[in-house]
């Protein structure tokens, strides 16, 4: 306030604002805010309107929030004040499903997979079948699942799925209506279940009403009272597949609330009532009685409400749908837990009415893994089956509201248990009956919502592991986890599968087939998750007792464990590699087991790890062959119609890799069969894809059976079916491609059909038979090729401008080959293909696409083959400068390529011009790191050759300019471009540009990013090569010990480029630089021997020796030898190869007295390194080893009588390499005394050893000849004992490979007396 106020003044303040308040709008009195009572809001602060204006004031009975609807703006008229938009925008907010340990977690397969591929884990593992073949073919029992039932199943699925289809259908279009005996017309009543799971139904929004939803006139009150809504008159919701709602209980599908449904039992109607009384259109929500979530389910009826019912589960065990809590038909977006459940993949019944594939320990295979009960809704165990299952991470996800409730539910659930049958009846007199409920009963709940269903042990036994209720009195025990005894670590989402061995019993008092299951347990969850050495004794042992342990045992566990969601890359191979190798051992024992294990196989067929697909393939053609032809096809029969597109893929893949493993010929007449098959559409596909995936897999190999297979397929080409006509297309693409450049022949027939085709076909249709073509035509000989590429162009020409990404990809594709082709002429290309093909190709969006970037640059260079390099650079050449870089990129690369392969000789002076300029414009405006640019310039520089001289300063004052470029990547780019050009610099006799370019680069070596070192480096490098040691700038005495403190840098590109460097200096100016340099630069190469990239070490040891050659061997040996004694081994054996070199530089006498002398030092790690070196001295100097072999036979014979097993090993390999070099320079007598020393080694069992030995062997074989060696074999070919035996075979197998008609001589005369043979040397002649 400006100044103190009187008494007065403040008086005549208050008086304004009463007089002003009074000249406001007098507010009505049910607008006023009540504060107690009485009050109101001004509306000078809140604003002039009503407080409630704009709200409904009553809500609709039939009025329900849809799920789907948008929700409201409120930020418009916000009555509150916040802080603004951008800064609450600006603090980082977390994410709702943040993982912090993401980057930590080891990926498992589920999560890389797409949509599709995740389809394998719905499917199921099917019960076992019958094998025909079994007991030598007698008859079968009467209950045994065979082919017949299989087929019959399927067939009910398709016929299913069919209705179903038409059903939905029929509601989309409105069509479908009510009968009148109660059904929908042509509706199934029972919820089917099509591949496992149950369809789920569309959300009804509030719009989709039809013709018959139109509201009925308004009832009084008793009559809707009285009505009681019935089965028959529900109608179908539209798009609503049927199905979806409860066995027994279907609800009127009209209203948004559901009226409360019917029990279907007999005299269900209310009598004098029946068809008549329809259901009020319009009910109050409050009238309804709330719904359980208890009966939603067949086979879930266990809750307090309702009446219990005795057929719980048809005497099966089932694991059904997880019902979600309050599960009612309609569901409003607030009745939602904020838990993230996994919904569950638990398999249903299937038609035939068994469960599929009960695992011993009474698990599903399919199930969803969460924490310790996979998503928190899968159930696990036998008696947990039809029960929902929270888990820990269900009910950690609670608030303490919704856990209070849970416990509320959870007592009373336990006081209010319903008794069941049998209770009822040990406590009432004989004589009860259970009644019917009457028609339309539905118990009263006051619960609004129920959270959970009653919790199951989380693991198949009794042992409550996670949480359990705590009851008063009671401390919780803690439970343990982990397996007992010498077992790995127990995951928790293995816990379902390995529960058993968290019980301790007592295995003695196990049945026979508990203690084969418990067994099998143990060694897969060491083959799983133990160590390397636990692994492979495991593997061992499950292999060699696989059929005392039985089939049916191994794969009920080994397959459910393949579907688990939370599997890893290498616990999944591990897992098919027991699968391979429990094969070999069963053979036709698995005959049972082959649909189980191909559902859990097929799906590796498709994986997108290329060595996941090789096991895959390995897997099924053992399969095969153990199994046998027929065995294959009548357990894959029924999948080749299969309603699922993703069954029939896999399946016609494995189909292909069948016929690879047990002949195409054998398979021929089924596949005719099936191709031809009128039956279904679906198998026709199938086969003809068969027929392709062959083609793919096996490449030139169907050429005996091309005819056949084509022959097979023919009649595809006009099949009724689109997608039928398509694959037989994309089918004989592969059959030609497979069998370039021969079989043109076999094709005769589809030539007339697939030049129809093109004519009748578009968009997906007609790219296949495009593709087809394509393949075709490269088969022809050139006058054919060149009529039907004219004929095809046409079409090809119009589909330039199709829009489709996959249609470009296989026009270009079709282009290229048609070009390629002899008959084509360039006049051709050049008027009708080209106009066309630069219009419509090359533009932007092409460069975005890599897959279309990539073909289009291959067909472009394949059309320049044929018409010249100039007319295909003239139409590009400017577009070196588009503003585009992407754009950029294809024309350099396309440049370079057609620049590589026909070179410069075409291009005029005006063209040269405009390459300069555009390569330096986009080598200059390059923003991306990679080599496009960089390869472009030096190859179009390269090719140019002396053409560029003019342009060089112009090229190396850029260079200059940018090496002094503050940013790293382009000082590394110009660094890189003098070693691409240096060459061509050279040939223009630029040296002196080339000495300043040195000069320049020799300042730059104190950079400071190693990236850049590493080119600067590199680019020195390149000028040494070409402008020599003499001429060099700045002077090579000055260069090198800049260079020795380079070495220490840990950097790859540095060490590489800096040792190359060196090791070029000391090859060819060793003279420039002082001893006592080399020896420092001697001492930092030791430490390059540790590198990890082998050009690293490469680059090294080959440095020793031309050091060596430079300053003599004897300082570097000594270096070297005492380099013998470190630890690593990595950094021994670079050494030996080093002191090979040296030895290989220098004479081996100059180093092998040095070395022989270090084997004298008791140390184990030198004696075998000198052995090593020995090793590799004889194998690089080949024929001169005949001057030393007396001089080492002395060491070689101690070597071999060493007890250490090492010695032995590198002195086998030493004499092998010594062997072969002084063959036919007479040194039998040395070569004969060591073979007594190493024969002795015949029998060891370390598998090094005995390659080793082999070796030496076939080394001896050569130099002292195959008969001699036959003479050491005889003794021990008919040896009594199986193991000498086994071993002197394997010698003369490899002697006979060998030297088999040399062996003819040798053979000698078999007498009476035992081990007793002779050859005399008359045997030699006659």
């Amino acid at each position: 306030m400006a100044s103190r106020q009187t008494h007065d003044d403040i008086e005549a303040q208050i008086r304004e604002l009463q007089n002003k308040k009074k000249g406001l709008q007098e507010v009505a009195e049910k607008d006023r805010v009540v504060l107690g009572n009485s009050g109101y809001f001004d509306q000078e602060i809140y604003g002039g309107s009503g407080k409630f204006e704009g709200y409904v004031t009553s809500i609709a009975p039939n009025e329900v929030d849809d799920a789907d609807d948008e929700e409201p703006a409120y930020g418009q008229n916000k009555r509150s004040f916040n802080a603004p938009a951008a800064l609450l925008n600006d603090i980082p907010q977390a994410e709702q499903d943040y993982d912090p340990f993401a980057d930590r977690r080891r990926p498992t397969i589920a999560d890389r997979e797409d949509e599709y591929r995740a389809r394998r884990r719905q499917l199921v593992i099917s019960p076992d079948r019958l094998d025909p073949f079994a007991d030598g073919g007698k008859t079968p029992d009467v209950g045994a699942r065979g082919y017949q039932q299989i087929m019959r199943e399927q067939q009910l699925r398709g016929e299913e799925a069919e209705m179903r289809k038409r059903l939905q259908d029929k509601a989309k279009d409105g069509t479908l209506q009510r009968a009148a005996n109660g059904e929908a017309a042509a509706a199934p009543a029972a919820p089917a279940v099509v591949g496992g799971q149950r369809p789920t139904p569309r959300k009804r929004g509030r719009w989709d009403v039809t013709s018959d939803d139109a509201p009925k006139q308004k009832k009084t009150a008793t009559e809707e009272a009285a009505a009681t809504p019935v089965i028959g008159q529900w109608a179908e919701t539209p798009g609503r597949p049927s199905g979806g709602e409860t066995p027994g209980a279907t609800p009127s599908a009209r209203q948004m609330w559901d009226a409360t449904p019917g029990h279907a039992t007999p005299g269900r109607e209310t009598p004098g009532h029946g068809d008549k009384a329809t259901p009020s259109a319009r009910r109050n929500r409050w009238d309804e009685t709330p719904k359980t979530d208890r009966g939603e389910t067949p086979g879930q009826n266990s809750g307090w409400a309702e009446t219990p019912r005795t057929d719980r589960t048809g005497g099966v065990d089932l694991i059904q749908e997880t019902p979600t809590p309050s599960a009612s038909k309609r569901r409003s977006r607030w009745d939602e837990t904020p838990a993230n459940q996994t919904p569950s993949m638990t398999p249903s019944m299937t038609p035939g009415g068994l469960t599929p594939s009960m695992t011993p320990s009474g698990m599903t295979p399919s199930m969803t893994p969460g924490m310790l009960t996979p998503g928190g809704t899968t159930p696990t165990g036998a008696k947990a089956m039809g029960m929902a299952t929270p888990t820990p991470g269900h009910l950690a996800a609670m608030t303490p509201e919704q856990m209070q409730a849970y416990r509320w539910e959870r007592e009373i659930d336990e006081r209010n248990r319903p008794l069941s049958d049998d209770e009822l009846e040990t406590m009432f007199p004989p004589g009860y009956k259970v009644l019917q409920p009457p028609a339309g009963y539905v118990p009263i709940r006051t619960p609004a919502r129920r959270l959970t269903a009653t919790p199951t042990p989380l693991t198949g036994n009794a042992t409550p592991v996670g949480f359990f209720m705590q009851k008063e009195g009671q401390t919780p025990a803690f439970q343990d986890t982990q397996p007992k005894g010498n077992l790995p670590f127990l995951k928790p989402e293995d816990a379902q599968y390995f529960d058993k061995l968290l019980v301790e019993v007592d295995e003695e008092s196990l049945s026979p087939d508990e203690q084969k299951e418990r067994k099998i347990m143990k060694l897969l969850l060491k083959i799983k998750n133990g160590t390397p050495p636990m692994r492979k004794a495991a593997l061992r042992q499950i292999t060699d007792k696989a059929r005392e342990l039985g089939a049916g045992p191994l794969f009920n566990q080994i397959l459910p464990l393949l579907m688990s969601p939370t599997l890893e890359d290498q616990e999944r191979h591990l897992l098919v590699k027991v699968i391979d190798r429990v094969l070999y051992k069963l053979d036709d024992l698995v005959r049972p087991y082959v649909h189980k294990i191909l559902v859990v196989i097929e799906p590796l067929l498709i994986d997108e790890d290329y060595y996941a697909r090789v096991e895959g393939r390995e897997i099924i053609s053992n399969l095969a062959k153990a199994a046998g032809l027929a065995t294959m096809i009548s357990t894959m029969r029924p999948d080749i119609d299969n309603i699922d597109e993703y069954v029939r893929n896999t399946t016609a893949r494995a189909f292909a890799v069948v016929a690879s493993a047990l002949g195409i010929p054998s398979l021929l007449p089924f596949l005719k069969a099936v191709c031809r098959s009128k039956k279904s559409w679906q198998a026709r596909h199938t086969g003809i894809k068969i027929i392709q995936q062959v083609a793919i897999l096996m490449g030139c190999a169907i050429l005996p059976h091309l005819r056949s297979l084509v022959e097979i397929i023919e009649h595809g080409l006009v099949d009724e079916q689109q997608k039928v006509r398509t694959i037989t297309a994309l089918a004989l693409a592969a059959l030609s491609e497979a069998s370039t450049p021969y079989g043109i022949e076999s094709f005769d027939t589809v030539l007339k059909p697939l030049w129809k085709g093109i004519r009748t076909h578009r968009g997906k249709g007609l790219a296949a038979f495009l593709k087809a073509i394509g393949y075709l035509i490269p088969l022809m000989d050139a006058e054919y090729a060149n009529y039907y590429t004219r004929e095809v162009m046409l079409i090809l020409i119009r589909e330039f401008q199709s829009p489709d990404e996959e249609m470009k990809k296989i026009v270009l594709k079709v282009v290229k080959q048609c070009c390629a082709t002899d008959g084509v002429e360039p006049q051709y290309i050049k008027d009708e293909i080209l106009p066309h093909f630069f219009k419509h190709f090359w533009n932007h969006r092409m460069a975005l696409d890599r897959r279309n970037y990539r073909q289009l640059v291959d067909t472009t260079v394949e059309i320049a083959n044929k018409v010249g390099a100039s007319e295909i650079i003239n139409r590009i050449v400017d577009d070196l400068k588009d503003e585009n870089e992407q754009y950029r990129k294809m024309v350099m690369e396309s440049i370079e390529k057609v620049m590589g392969n026909l070179g410069a000789a075409d291009i005029d002076s005006r063209l040269e011009e405009q390459l300069i300029d555009g390569i330096l414009y986009a080598f200059q405006e390059q923003t991306t790191e990679d080599t496009v640019m960089l390869n472009g310039f030096g190859t179009i520089v390269n090719a140019l050759g002396k053409r560029v001289k003019p342009y060089l300063p112009q090229i190396c004052g850029t260079i200059l300019w940018r090496l002094n470029n503050k940013s790293a990547k382009v000082r590394q780019q110009a660094a890189d471009l003098i070693s691409k050009i240096a060459f061509v610099m050279k040939t223009c006799q630029e040296e002196k540009l080339m000495g300043h370019l040195g000069v320049v680069l020799y300042e730059y070596l104190g950079e400071e990013y190693p990236e850049v070192l590493g080119s600067i480096l590199g680019a020195l490098k390149a000028i040494v090569n070409v402008i020599g040691m003499t001429k060099m700038t700045p002077p090579i005495k000055d260069l090198l010990p800049r260079l020795t403190p380079i070495l220490k840098n840990r950097h790859e590109k540095v060490q590489e480029n800096c040792i190359d460097l060196v090791g070029r200096i000391a090859d060819r100016g060793p003279e420039y630089v002082s001893a006592r340099e080399w020896m420092r630069i001697c001492f930092e190469l030791l430490e390059l021997l540790k590198a990890h990239k082998k050009a690293i070490r490469r680059a090294t040891v080959n440095t020793f020796g031309y050091i060596a050659k430079a300053i003599g061997p004897h300082d570097v040996l000594a270096t070297l030898l005492n380099n013998l004694k470190v630890q690593e081994r990595q950094n021994r054996v670079c050494t030996t190869v080093a002191i090979a070199i040296v030895a290989e530089t220098c004479s081996p006498f100059t180093v092998l007295p040095g070395l022989m002398n270090e084997y004298r030092v008791p140390e184990l790690n030198v004696q075998n390194g000198v052995l090593k070196s020995l090793s590799f001295l004889f194998e690089y100097i080949g024929e001169m080893g005949k001057d030393y072999i007396y001089a080492v036979t002395p060491l070689f014979e101690d070597a071999l009588m060493d007890r250490d097993l090492v010695h032995r090993q590198t002195s086998c390999a030493a004499i092998k390499h010594m062997a072969l070099g002084v063959y036919g320079f007479g040194c039998e007598d040395a070569l004969t005394h060591l073979l007594n020393n190493v024969w002795p080694n015949i029998f060891e069992t370390s598998p090094h050893l005995v390659q080793a030995f082999m070796d030496a062997v076939e080394g001896m074989r050569v130099s002292l000849g195959p008969q001699k060696m036959l003479q050491y074999c005889m003794q021990g070919l008919f040896h009594p004992a199986r193991k000498v035996r086994d071993v002197y075979w394997k010698v003369y197998n490899t002697l006979y490979i060998g030297g088999q008609d040399a062996l003819v001589a040798g053979y000698p005369r078999v007498t009476a007396s035992k081990n007793n043979y002779i050859r005399h040397e008359l045997d030699y002649v006659l």
